[in-house]
């Protein structure tokens, strides 16, 4: 049995711009520039044939998907499983505010070798964000009816799947995508498109 996914970060958000912290914010939008990331996805994935669109319930990533699907016209469902890291009391901070007050934590967090066990208080650690995407990423594979899938996400989760993959990752870009090929029971990363 074999599986393809193509995980996307969303496009350019209107929080990615002005640099506040998102996490499960959901009042960030994508700018125009996102906009036209988002119809690019779309673009690179039309020829792949992919069957579902499977994304985060954040408004930033549900807007990429849409505007991905006018290329590939196939249904969109949502799984919070994909959604971004929980970053607890900073959500929607500046980062000048989160390095006034949680500096040691921050640090930890975006160390080149990061604690995965730290958070931010009411937040998750990075180990959770791994644990409940390959959670995800094990449903989907489960289902018989889909064979090739899209996931719209983000950045800290597309970036622990790398690491869950033995994959260094510090930052994904606006729009990456990142194709995964899950054959019998070994997970394989193809490359990023």
């Amino acid at each position: 049995m074999t599986k393809d996914f193509y995980i996307f970060r969303h496009g350019q958000s209107t929080y990615n711009l002005i640099g506040r912290t998102q996490g499960h914010t959901n009042d960030s939008v994508l700018t125009e520039l996102g906009q036209e990331q988002a119809a690019g996805i779309g673009q690179k994935l039309k020829d792949k044939g992919i069957e579902l669109i499977v994304t985060s319930p954040l408004k930033r990533a549900r807007q990429t998907a849409e505007l991905a699907n006018q290329s590939l016209n196939v249904n969109i469902v949502e799984d919070e499983r994909f959604i971004e890291i929980n970053v607890g009391c900073v959500e929607g901070w500046p980062q000048d505010k989160i390095l006034s007050q949680y500096k040691d934590i921050y640090d930890k967090l975006h160390n080149v070798v990061p604690d995965e066990n730290i958070c931010y208080p009411g937040g998750e650690t990075k180990k959770q964000v791994r644990e409940r995407v390959f959670a995800g990423l094990e449903y989907w594979v489960s289902q018989k009816d889909y064979d090739v899938i899209a996931i719209s996400s983000h950045g800290i989760a597309l970036a622990q799947t790398m690491i869950a993959l033995g994959q260094s990752c510090q930052n994904v870009s606006n729009g990456a995508i990142l194709h995964l090929k899950k054959e019998n029971d070994t997970w394989q990363i193809i490359g990023w498109i």
